[in-house]
């Protein structure tokens, strides 16, 4: 048997959603992709993670002497397992406005360019000089050079049904599950991920 063709058992519709993206990335048809694809999936399936949360599951899913790939195989199980989780599960457009709300306590209702950089490079983990331009490009009103931060967010507000944490959330029984906070900037990387200029399909 080939190293690489390893059995992967799907038994429920999260196991199905993981594995189909997943698989979108394995360009050589052997259930294996480049760990640089990995943050991609990622955020393709609907998560934010951040770049230890990335490198932390390569380390757990990468076999030995795999030439930097990693299989289904393994990636499944573990991925399924921080979904159930709810692991690198993105803000809710609420949360996003209350953060934004205690960066403007005069409620004025907008941010300046300047204090949303500020935000978005000094709390968390920092975003790159290009997410902060791709997401600028978007959330700045071209009229006032601000950015009117609700009408922003209402763009947000229409999560897809059936995303992976909904498909978790059936099987654990629907039981309630208290996601951990997440820090601003990575919501605010998900807030720019939804509205980039080339969004996944939903």
């Amino acid at each position: 048997m080939d190293e690489y063709d390893i059995p992967v058992p799907i038994t429920n519709d999260l196991e199905r959603r993981v594995a189909d993206a997943f698989l979108i990335f394995d360009h050589h048809g052997n259930k294996t992709v480049d760990v640089r694809e990995i943050g991609t999936i990622l955020r393709f399936l609907g998560c934010v993670p951040t770049e230890d949360e990335i490198n932390e599951i390569i380390s757990a899913t990468e076999f030995e002497d795999s030439n930097g790939t990693i299989h289904l195989s393994k990636f499944l199980p573990h991925v399924c397992q921080l979904l159930l989780e709810r692991k690198m599960e993105p803000a809710s457009p609420e949360k996003l406005l209350e953060a934004f709300h205690v960066l403007d306590p005069e409620e004025k209702g907008f941010l300046t360019k300047e204090e949303l950089s500020t935000a978005m490079m000094e709390e968390g983990e920092p975003f790159t000089q290009e997410e902060i331009d791709e997401m600028m490009a978007i959330a700045v009103d071209p009229q006032t050079g601000v950015i009117p931060y609700e009408y922003y967010l209402n763009q947000l507000m229409h999560r897809p049904a059936d995303s992976v944490y909904e498909l978790a959330a059936k099987i654990e029984g629907e039981k309630p599950v208290v996601a951990p906070p997440r820090r601003f900037s990575d919501m605010l990387k998900h807030a720019s991920s939804l509205l980039g200029p080339n969004p996944n399909p939903s």
